[in-house]
């Protein structure tokens, strides 16, 4: 589960630094205002604020939304054990819904699982934190990434 009380991230780390020019390349997560809490090799943990552009018609978080952050912190937990030179694409993910929570945010954290040449498998935990700090679990994802060339 993801820990409220983070401590400050590393900024200065290769793979901090890695997925933060990458995060910052991506039109959606900037739209949804996606924050990167830690990167570190073979985890990376995301933050998704509460807000009218990710709820569903009951007004908790949409799974669209949850899918999203765990095919994102899970990709780039996958990217950090990339090569210089190669990006990850998502081939696959399977996701279970926990639970839908309103306010907060939530934060999705990524782990590579294994990382070979041509694939690489990461999980990932969605948790809700709400206002006053609670955790609560929102979703699981297990996902196969594919390592390409970086064309950019």
């Amino acid at each position: 589960m993801a820990d409220p009380n983070l401590r400050d991230p590393v900024v200065n780390s290769p793979e901090y630094e890695r997925v933060a020019a990458s995060l910052a390349r991506q039109g959606m997560m900037q739209h949804l205002q996606v924050r990167l809490l830690r990167a570190e090799r073979g985890l990376v943990e995301l933050a998704l604020p509460y807000g009218d552009k990710v709820t569903q018609q009951q007004d908790g978080f949409h799974g669209g939304a949850m899918g999203a952050l765990a095919d994102i912190a899970g990709g780039y937990a996958g990217l950090t054990m990339a090569p210089e030179g190669m990006e990850v694409v998502t081939v696959e993910y399977k996701i279970n819904f926990l639970s839908s929570y309103q306010g907060g945010e939530i934060r999705a954290i990524g782990r590579v699982v294994k990382a070979g040449k041509r694939v690489i498998v990461t999980t990932a935990e969605v948790d809700h934190v709400d206002a006053q700090g609670k955790v609560s679990p929102c979703a699981v994802m297990q996902q196969t990434l594919a390592p390409v060339p970086k064309t950019y």
